[in-house]
């Protein structure tokens, strides 16, 4: 016995969604400590080096799994056609149309919905919390007014391939605020909430810098400005040393970064963010102070 076992994200034209391929993993533990052999079939967009669809000999197989989502579509029917011989079995699928022959293809259909009742779906449970960190990112825009020295084109794409490959939940930090778009904070109490709940900030922007520090976060700074700009000075400010200069990237994009996400993750550097947290800034007593000297408007 041999199982085949897909899903959404094993097709080219699919998806890979963490419930779907949660599920998969799932049923692939579960068929391991029974002692059946199982391979998984993934996409090639989702996972390049993986074992593909396109790669399988269906005569190696004397099961196939279809897991998770709706059993519906060309795609599901086709698996039907590519292995004939296999007995097929759709696990915590959702049923539409009972008669659709993506569903009647199957020999056995264990769905989470669409029959007499609904089940818990398999991709519970879902991983121990706790073991990844959540890294919010906050990019900087254009900043023309840095003329010849921005180097956003060459840093962000850089610094963002860099992020892909580090095992973390990324969450996307917007400063902007806005009352018309859900994906934005309405109020900048909000996004400090959001600053909150995560581990560190990796940030081109300014205020990514002052807003971790500022709530005890770590934050590993990335100046897009070369020479340095507004970040590295803020960074000074701060005295706060994980900082990255544009040039730094240039040499060893990965080293330097690895570098400063190792110390940002570790408790020296939770202990020195927390160490900064402020209440306020000693620059809005000195801003106050101007605004409101008397003598000067007077020499005026």
């Amino acid at each position: 016995m041999r199982v085949l076992i897909t899903g959404w994200a094993s097709f080219l034209h699919g998806e890979a969604t963490a419930g779907d391929v949660l599920s998969m993993q799932h049923v692939a533990t579960a068929l391991a400590e029974r002692g059946i052999r199982n391979d998984t079939a993934w996409s090639p967009r989702f996972a390049p080096g993986a074992l593909h669809l396109a790669d399988v000999r269906p005569e190696s197989y004397t099961h196939l799994a279809f897991v998770c989502g709706p059993a519906h579509g060309w795609q599901v029917r086709e698996l039907h056609g590519a292995f004939p011989d296999c007995r097929r079995v759709a696990l915590g699928v959702s049923v539409l149309d009972p008669a659709d022959p993506a569903v009647t293809g199957f020999h056995e259909v264990v769905p989470r919905d669409g029959g007499t009742s609904s089940s818990i779906d398999l991709a519970a449970p879902v991983a121990a919390p706790g073991g990844i960190p959540v890294v919010g990112v906050a990019l900087a825009p254009d900043q023309p007014e840095y003329g010849s020295r921005r180097a956003h084109d060459a840093v962000h794409p850089e610094l963002l391939a860099w992020l892909n490959r580090l095992d973390c939940a990324r969450l996307e930090l917007n400063t902007r605020l806005a009352l018309d778009d859900w994906r934005c904070c309405n109020t900048a109490e909000q996004f400090g909430s959001l600053v909150d709940r995560v581990d560190v900030v990796v940030t081109t922007r300014l205020h990514g810098l002052v807003f971790a520090l500022s709530r005890g976060r770590p934050a590993l700074a990335v100046d897009p400005v070369r020479g340095g700009g507004k970040v590295s000075a803020q960074a000074e400010a701060w005295r706060w040393s994980a900082v990255v200069r544009a040039e730094e990237l240039d040499e060893d994009p990965g080293g330097v970064l690895d570098r400063w996400w190792a110390w940002c993750r570790s408790g020296a550097a939770r202990a020195a963010a927390q160490e900064r947290r402020v209440t306020s800034s000693p620059l809005l007593r000195t801003g106050i102070d101007r605004l409101l000297d008397t003598e000067a408007l007077e020499r005026r």
